[in-house]
C-alpha cells in the first residue's frame, strides 16, 4: 500500500510502499477512500522538519534538555547515534481519514467488515486504528465529507467549550479549515458569528456559511460595536501562529466574564490586564475532546460512561457525522484541491510553494487494490553470508533500532531475512537500513519462511511468551528481549514447549536479552572472583528514573510494570555475579499517603541464591536521570569489585584499589548477539541455562507479588 512519510532530519516528504497492517486487538481495520490533508499542522511539520539541527533544537528546546542529560548519563557517541536514529525514523502525516472496514480485531463488536467509517488514520491505504477512534458514516454522506471528521471533532470541542446557548454572539480568530468548522457548527447551534482572518478570501468564505460580520483585521473596536457595546460571549482562537496576537484580540474582545477558548497553536502569553479586569476565563482545547491522548480509552478501549462524560472524542466525532448527514453542517464548500494518493507530492509541494489558494485538501486512494502483505525490499550490496543463520525479526521499535539490529547486521553468522511490524512503516523503513530481504506486518510471514532459522522477539511485552512457543513449535531457536514471560502461567507453558520440543531430539535454543551479564564489565568482575570459593553478596542499584503511569510499561497486562519488564536485568546480573540462581525473593516498595501512583518501580528486591550467596536489588525511580543510572557492587573474600554504569571497574584486594576505565559504555548487547549466534553455529550450549532463565524470570514475578503480599517467596525451580 502506499503512506506519506516525512523525513524529519532533511526535511523530504515521499510517498512510500509499506506492508499493510493486520487487524490487532481493539482495534478497526480500514481501507482508506479519502482522507484529509490539515495544512495548518501539517505545514508546521514539515516546516520543522526542514530547519537545520540548530533550527529545530531551538523549535524544542525541551528535546534539547533530554539530550543533554543523555550527554552527561550515556556518553557522546551513544547519544549521537540515539539522535541521528531518531531523526531518521519517519513521521506518518495525516489524521483525519475515511473508508471501508475490513475486518476488526478481537474485542470489536461495534464495527463489521464493509462498514463506512471515519477515523483519525492517517495517510495510507489501509490503517489501523483503535475503535474508539472511529465513527459510524451515516447514509448519505460521501467519503470526501467524512474524512472531515476529525478536524470537525476539534472545531466542535471547541465550541463546547465556549458555552454557547442560541442568540449568544462567538468571535472566531483564525478562518482555516477547523475556523470554518468552528463558524459552520456555531451558526448550526443558533449563535451569532464573527470572524476574522488576514486572508479575505477566508473571511468571503466564511461568510457564504452564514457568519454575520467576517472581515480581515476585524479588531475589538467593531466587536464592540457589533455587540451593543458588550462584547463577544465568547472567542473562539482557531488561528495558527507563534504570536501573542489573537490572546491579546481575543481579551480585548470578549465580555466581561466572558470564555476564551483556544483551538489552534499560538502564542500564550496572556496581557493581565483585560483578562483580569474583565474576570475572563481562558480554556485551552484539547483536540478531539475527552479521551485523547489517554491510553485506557484510546488505545485499550475503555469508553467513558455517557452520564459522566457525555461528549467523548469519539461521540464527538459521530456528532459532527450526523450534523453533516442532516445537512446543519456542509464540508463540501471547504473543499479547495483533489489528488490521487500517487500525486500527494505534489499536493504538498502546492501547500509549501503558496502560489495558490488552498483550503481542504482531498487524498483520495484507489478502491480495491490489490493486498500487499509482505514487501520485498532492496538487494543490499556486499557479499552474501555463507551458511549463514536466516534471521527473522518480530519488532521494530527503538530498542530494536538502536541495539539489536545494528549487532544482527554486524554478525558475519547471521543473515537478516525478513522483519515484522504491527504497522509495516517501521518494518520497511528499519529493514530497508539493516539489510533485511523483507518486510511485513503479518508476524506468520516469518514462520512460513523456510530461510529463516532464527527468531527474534522485540515486540511489546505481553506478546513475548506466546511468540517465543511459536517460534519454539516451529523448531526456529529463539531470541527474545527480556522480559520472557509476565505471569507464572505463562512461564509454565514456555518450558512446555521446550520440553515438547525436546523429546522429539530438535530441541531450539532459547535465550533471553540479559545482555548485563556480557558486558565487559561483568566479565571483569566474574573473573576477579574466580578464585573465591566462599558465598558473595551483590548490591545493585538503578536509578531508574521516572515513568509516566501511563505508559505502557506500567500497565501490568501490557507490560507488566517495570520490575518484570526492566529490574529482571538486574537480577540476572546478580546470579551471574554471585554464581548461581536464586532460590528465595523477599521485595518492598515505598508507600503512604504522599507516595506517588506508580510505587512498585521504588522499590528493595532481596534475593537468596542456591549456593548461599545473597544480593539485593534498589530500582529506585525517584531519582534524578542526570545521575549514572547503574552502580554494582560485590564484596567477598576479602574483595571488593563495583562497576560504575558500565564505564568504570574498581577492584580492591590485598589492600590494592584499581580502576579501570573501560571507554565508552557497553552493556553487552553486541556480546550477547555474538554468544547467542556461536551456540547455533558450534552447537555448543546455551550462553544462559534454562534453569537460570527460569529462575530469574520467576524471581521477578514473584518480586511484584511478594510486595503485594508482604511475604517472601521460595522459588520452586522446577514449577
Amino acid at each position: 500500500m502506499l503512506q506519506i512519510t516525512q523525513n524529519i532530519r532533511d526535511g523530504s516528504l515521499s510517498v512510500v510502499t509499506v506492508p499493510e497492517p493486520l487487524a490487532r486487538p481493539g482495534h478497526v481495520l480500514i481501507a482508506n477512500a479519502c482522507s484529509l490533508i490539515s495544512a495548518g499542522t501539517e505545514k508546521m511539520v514539515m516546516d520543522l522538519a526542514g530547519k537545520s539541527l540548530l533550527g529545530k533544537a531551538r523549535e524544542r528546546p525541551d528535546h534539547v534538555r533530554r539530550v543533554l542529560q543523555k550527554l552527561r548519563s550515556e556518553g557522546i557517541l551513544q547519544t549521537l547515534a540515539q539522535v541521528r536514529e531518531k531523526l531518521d525514523e519517519p513521521m506518518t502525516m495525516g489524521y483525519s481519514s475515511a473508508g471501508i472496514v475490513l475486518a476488526c480485531g478481537s474485542g470489536v463488536q461495534e464495527f463489521k467488515p464493509g462498514d463506512r467509517v471515519a477515523s483519525n488514520g492517517p495517510h495510507a491505504g489501509v490503517v489501523c486504528i483503535p475503535k474508539n477512534l472511529c465513527a459510524t458514516v451515516p447514509d448519505g454522506v460521501s467519503f470526501e465529507q467524512a474524512a472531515f471528521t476529525v478536524l470537525g471533532a476539534i472545531a466542535l470541542q471547541g465550541v463546547r467549550l465556549a458555552r454557547l446557548s442560541l442568540g449568544d454572539t462567538a468571535f472566531v480568530i483564525g478562518l482555516g479549515l477547523v475556523g470554518q468548522l468552528a463558524v459552520a457548527l456555531l451558526m448550526a447551534q443558533g449563535c451569532r458569528v464573527l470572524g476574522t482572518d488576514p486572508d479575505s478570501a477566508k473571511c468571503a468564505l466564511a461568510a457564504t456559511l452564514g457568519a454575520d460580520a467576517v472581515e480581515p483585521h476585524l479588531d475589538a473596536d467593531r466587536v464592540l460595536r457589533l455587540t451593543r457595546g458588550l462584547g463577544a460571549d465568547a472567542v473562539l482562537i482557531a488561528a495558527s501562529t507563534k504570536s501573542d496576537g489573537p490572546v491579546e484580540l481575543a481579551g480585548e474582545a470578549v465580555r466581561q466574564k466572558g470564555r476564551v477558548v483556544a483551538v489552534g497553536a499560538v502564542g500564550l502569553n496572556l496581557p493581565r490586564r483585560p483578562y483580569y479586569f474583565k474576570e475572563a476565563e481562558f480554556v485551552v482545547s484539547c483536540s478531539y475532546g475527552p479521551g485523547r491522548y489517554d491510553p485506557e480509552y484510546e488505545e485499550r478501549g475503555h469508553d467513558y460512561p455517557a452520564a459522566h462524560v457525555r461528549w467523548t472524542e469519539q461521540r464527538n466525532m459521530q456528532a459532527v457525522l450526523d450534523l453533516t448527514a442532516s445537512g446543519r453542517l456542509d464540508v463540501r464548500p471547504l473543499i479547495s484541491h483533489r489528488f490521487k494518493i500517487e500525486e500527494a507530492e505534489a499536493a504538498y509541494a502546492m501547500i509549501e510553494a503558496g502560489t495558490q489558494p488552498y483550503l481542504g485538501i482531498i487524498l483520495e486512494y484507489p478502491q480495491n487494490p490489490a493486498p500487499l502483505k509482505r514487501l520485498e525490499l532492496p538487494a543490499v550490496s556486499g557479499v552474501p553470508k555463507p551458511e549463514s543463520i536466516g534471521v527473522g525479526c518480530l519488532g521494530a521499535g527503538n530498542f530494536a533500532r538502536l541495539a539489536l539490529l545494528p549487532a544482527i547486521a554486524k554478525d558475519k553468522r547471521l543473515q537478516p531475512r525478513i522483519i515484522c511490524s504491527a504497522g509495516g512503516l517501521s518494518a520497511a523503513h528499519s529493514g530497508l537500513k539493516s539489510g533485511f530481504e523483507a518486510a511485513t506486518a503479518d508476524e506468520d510471514e516469518i514462520f512460513k519462511d523456510d530461510r529463516v532459522s532464527a527468531v527474534f522477539v522485540v515486540t511489546r511485552h505481553d506478546r513475548h511468551a506466546s511468540q517465543v512457543i511459536k517460534g519454539i513449535r516451529s523448531g526456529r531457536h529463539v531470541f527474545v528481549e527480556k522480559p520472557l514471560a509476565l505471569t507464572v502461567e505463562e512461564l509454565i507453558a514456555v518450558e512446555a514447549a521446550l520440553s515438547e520440543a525436546g523429546s522429539t531430539g530438535s530441541a531450539p535454543l532459547l535465550m533471553v536479552g540479559f545482555n548485563r551479564r556480557f558486558s565487559p564489565a561483568a566479565l571483569r568482575v566474574k573473573k576477579f572472583f574466580s578464585a573465591v570459593q566462599e558465598p558473595l553478596t551483590v548490591m545493585i542499584r538503578f536509578n531508574a528514573g521516572e515513568v509516566p503511569s501511563e505508559h505502557w510499561t506500567q500497565d501490568e497486562p501490557t507490560g507488566g510494570g517495570r520490575i518484570i519488564g526492566e529490574a529482571c536485568h538486574a537480577i540476572d546480573l546478580a546470579a551471574c555475579l554471585a554464581g548461581a540462581p536464586p532460590v528465595r525473593v523477599f521485595a518492598e516498595s515505598i508507600g503512604g499517603l504522599s507516595s506517588p501512583r506508580i510505587t512498585d518501580d521504588q522499590c528493595f528486591i532481596t534475593l537468596r541464591h542456591a549456593n548461599g550467596a545473597i544480593s539485593t536489588v534498589a530500582y529506585l525511580s525517584g531519582g534524578d536521570k542526570a545521575f549514572p543510572k547503574e552502580r554494582v557492587e560485590v564484596i567477598g573474600g576479602g574483595r571488593i569489585a563495583v562497576i560504575e554504569d558500565f564505564r568504570e571497574v574498581i577492584t580492591c584486594a590485598g589492600g590494592k584499589i584499581v580502576k579501570a576505565r573501560l571507554g565508552s559504555q557497553d552493556k553487552g548487547h553486541r556480546a550477547e548477539i555474538e554468544a547467542f549466534a556461536s551456540a547455533i553455529a558450534d552447537g555448543g550450549p546455551w550462553p544462559i541455562p534454562w534453569e537460570e532463565l527460569r529462575a530469574v524470570s520467576l524471581a521477578a514475578i514473584l518480586a511484584v507479588r511478594s510486595i503485594r503480599e508482604g511475604v517472601p517467596f521460595a522459588l520452586d525451580l522446577a514449577l
